[in-house]
């Protein structure tokens, strides 16, 4: 009994509310721009909120089932400044410092500031006054961030190609192109352990797990991360996985250093502000490398250029995609999208694409189109 009511403080964190509500604000205010720009919204907008534990669950099961194991016994004045700086993160929607390293990196930052000056934050049923620096605590917050940054990396690469949003622009030749933003948060409920001696003063209802002459016991934390990219050079499809991958490396960097960091205790030092200063790497280096050159969807000589296909629509039936190009619809050469769907009227019952794909090769497409629908593709496309 008291383990469950110890797992439903999980509840009383804000850092969770926020993050729900967060969740739901970016779908809604994604839902309006897309609107604004296009008349029309691509995906729900409760797709955010959905996916904001949907894509992490697994790692959040594994991620506690791995930290509770081996004991990485982290300091609960760690945690009060990691909610302090997530629910900043949050509030701000400042998401290009979403990653996991920057928040656990800033939190290690808040603790020793509060500490140093003999700060106090009294929050009702607890007191934040800081903790100092110690090798014993910093080791374990350098690998769990760089298993979270792992992790990141990872969802990275499944979910922020579908997170992103069309955005008009206008081409060095003064051309309507598109750009697209992907803005993500996930939260993950990880089991931490923490030093049963803090937790007492705080919540003494909490399981206490006696560990050899010490005390320790188990918290279910709300963890957040976000994430922002930008892309208009290559299409969402090739370039998150190249930025997931990256990140990924940087987390098993930052591992192994906090790692080496048990033989020579300096290296945690080297593991959490490297790993900022890698992340911040990676960002600036994808961030001017999409920001040069011609952009991936712009208008075509050849035929429509498509911005994006609404799910669920013929056009996502028909399995068309992103940067593709319609070149002719019922054997009609198409130059607009006027003249595209004036073509879909000459057979709608069976629709015939010629569509050429990201490799430059041609592919045929068909699919039913109801009397009158011909409207309803589901297409986004560039003129």
């Amino acid at each position: 009994m008291d383990f469950v009511l110890a797992i439903s403080r999980f509840f009383v964190n804000p850092v969770l509310y926020i993050a729900l509500l967060a969740a739901v604000l970016l779908g809604y205010y994604r839902v309006k721009k897309e609107r604004k720009i296009f008349r029309i919204r691509i995906v729900y907008g409760l797709t955010e909120f959905k996916r904001l534990v949907k894509d992490s669950w697994l790692y959040a099961i594994v991620f506690s089932l791995l930290f509770a194991g081996i004991g990485l016994v982290v300091p609960m004045d760690w945690l009060i400044a990691l909610s302090i700086v997530s629910i900043l993160l949050m509030v701000t929607t400042f998401y290009q410092a979403g990653s996991f390293i920057y928040l656990a990196t800033g939190a290690v930052g808040l603790s020793w500031l509060f500490y140093a000056n003999e700060w106090t934050l009294n929050f009702g049923l607890f007191t934040f006054e800081g903790v100092s620096l110690s090798y014993q605590w910093l080791i374990p917050v350098a690998l769990i961030a760089g298993t979270l940054v792992f992790a990141e990396g990872k969802m990275i690469v499944k979910a922020a190609a579908d997170a992103a949003s069309p955005r008009l622009h206008k081409s060095g030749r003064g051309l309507k192109a598109a750009a697209y933003i992907s803005k993500r948060l996930w939260l993950l409920p990880i089991l931490l352990v923490v030093p049963g001696s803090l937790l007492d003063l705080y919540a003494p209802y909490w399981p206490q797990l006696p560990i050899g002459e010490s005390s320790f016991s188990l918290i279910l934390f709300p963890v957040v991360f976000g994430f922002l990219g930008r892309t208009q050079r290559t299409l969402p499809m090739y370039f998150y996985p190249l930025v997931g991958k990256a990140v990924s490396t940087l987390g098993i960097g930052i591992v192994v250093i906090g790692l080496g960091a048990l033989l020579w205790s300096p290296l945690v030092a080297v593991a959490l502000v490297g790993g900022v200063i890698g992340r911040i790497a990676i960002a600036v280096h994808f961030a001017l490398k999409e920001r040069s050159g011609n952009y991936a969807v712009t208008p075509q000589s050849q035929g429509v250029m498509i911005i994006d296909v609404l799910p669920g629509s013929p056009a996502d039936k028909m399995g068309l995609m992103r940067g593709e190009v319609i070149r002719k619809v019922n054997g009609i050469a198409i130059a607009n999208e006027s003249e595209l769907y004036e073509a879909i009227q000459v057979n709608a019952a069976h629709c015939r694409l010629e569509v050429l794909d990201h490799n430059l090769e041609v592919r045929l497409r068909q699919h039913v189109i109801f009397r009158h629908d011909h409207h309803r593709l589901g297409l986004l496309v560039v003129n």
